[in-house]
Parts: structure tokens; C-alpha cells; sequence
């Protein structure tokens, strides 16, 4: 049993920083990938960052320049550091991580999502 643990979502206002964390606790062998996804209303789910086994991080044109993904392998936990936010940039986002349990089964898990509202 595998569970993520978001926080960090709120309101603010344009230009503004927010930082998102995710945990994932439980019984992990392995972490291979650490990501985050969001989802604005009426549209669908978009990668925004991702973290592939802490050598390689890809990001979204959107928010490149403005958005920095980062891992703590140690507490099992990923973040998202969002700087110079924008309108366009509320959503829902979400904590994906690719993960072998135990078993040496590998298994996709998803966060439960944090609300990001940017707004004046």
C-alpha cells in the first residue's frame, strides 16, 4: 500500500510563487519517476514537470523558465517550486509517481490533487 500526500496549493495573485510538495510513503522498493500534472477546468490533464530517477527533468514550453520540479529521494517526496505565476496557470495539479512496491512491481500512483488559483 502505496499512499502520496500533496500540499502547498492556494491562492495568489499574478506573479506571484507557490510551492507544491508531494510524499509518497509506504512499502516502495523504488521511485524511477516523479512528476506533476494539472487539470483546468474544461480541459484535460497536461504534464507540467516531471523527474525521471533525479537525471532528467522535463517541463512543459508553458512553464519553462517559471516552474522548477526537485526531489528529496531521501524523504520521498517531490516539488514543484512555481515562480512568476500566471492566470493561465490555475488548475488542479496533480503528484504522479512511477514506483516498484516490494513485489518489485511497478505501479503508477496519483496524488490526490491541490487546488492553484491565480487571481488579483
Amino acid at each position: 500500500q502505496v499512499q502520496l500526500v500533496e500540499s502547498g496549493g492556494g491562492l495568489v495573485q499574478p506573479g506571484g510563487s507557490l510551492r507544491l510538495s508531494c510524499a509518497a510513503s509506504g512499502s516502495i522498493f523504488s521511485i524511477n519517476a516523479m512528476g506533476w500534472y494539472r487539470q483546468a477546468p474544461g480541459k484535460e490533464r497536461e504534464l507540467v514537470a516531471v523527474d525521471t530517477s533525479g537525471y532528467r527533468r522535463n517541463y512543459a514550453d508553458s512553464v519553462k523558465g517559471r516552474f522548477t520540479i526537485s526531489r528529496d529521494n531521501a524523504k520521498n517526496t517531490v516539488y514543484l517550486q512555481m515562480n512568476s505565476l500566471k492566470p493561465e496557470d490555475t488548475a488542479v495539479y496533480y503528484c504522479n509517481v512511477l514506483l516498484a512496491t516490494m513485489d518489485l512491481k511497478e505501479y503508477d500512483y496519483w496524488g490526490q490533487g491541490t487546488q492553484v488559483t491565480v487571481s488579483s
